[in-house]
């Protein structure tokens, strides 16, 4: 009963179509899915053979062969990547992250990032290919590159050397992250 609820309430993505822009190459070969476009070229694996995919006019249709939780989910999943791959080869993505705190500051090395962020060392972050850094100023790190995932993989790497802590919002956090903030031992018993 609540799987007959919750196939009537998920999402309807996979039937969406896929529109090609004018700029993006799209071709089929097997099982995988290639985009090319201004930016590079990525390729998505459909490793299900009960998701079916094919191009009409200037549009990439995907349709399942089974009405089974998992197939239904994998539908909308693999839509959502090839568009996502088309966007990210036509403008790309990046992710902005913050540091905070007194001393804390990233330097490019060469194509590695090397970030003092309060530790007795500096450390240093190497190149992943397919993602450029770009540090406009001392306390902003730019990740960017044409893979959505990696893009955010290394942006959670980057942040994960030192996340903001709750009392003074010290390390790593993304340009729109909230940090909730706790009151200090001292706010607490000058309160009791």
């Amino acid at each position: 009963w609540r799987a007959y609820l919750w196939g009537l309430v998920m999402s309807r993505i996979g039937n969406k179509p896929v529109l090609i822009p004018e700029k993006i190459e799209m071709n089929l070969n097997g099982n995988s899915i290639i985009v090319k476009g201004p930016k590079g070229e990525l390729t998505t694996e459909i490793v299900d053979e009960r998701i079916k995919f094919e191009i009409k006019e200037n549009e990439l249709l995907f349709s399942r062969t089974s009405e089974a939780p998992e197939v239904r989910s994998l539908h909308g999943l693999y839509r959502s990547l090839v568009a996502n791959n088309i966007e990210g080869v036509l403008e790309g993505y990046s992710k902005t992250l913050l540091l905070q705190g007194v001393g804390h500051r990233a330097t490019l090395k060469g194509n590695d990032i090397e970030i003092l962020c309060g530790f007795s060392h500096p450390v240093l972050f190497n190149q992943v290919e397919g993602i450029k850094y770009e540090v406009p100023d001392q306390n902003t790190i730019i990740v960017s590159g044409i893979d959505k995932a990696l893009v955010g993989q290394v942006a959670a790497n980057i942040r994960a050397i030192k996340p903001p802590e709750p009392y003074k919002g010290k390390g790593i956090r993304y340009k729109d992250e909230y940090v909730r903030r706790k009151a200090g031992k001292a706010a607490v018993t000058a309160g009791a």
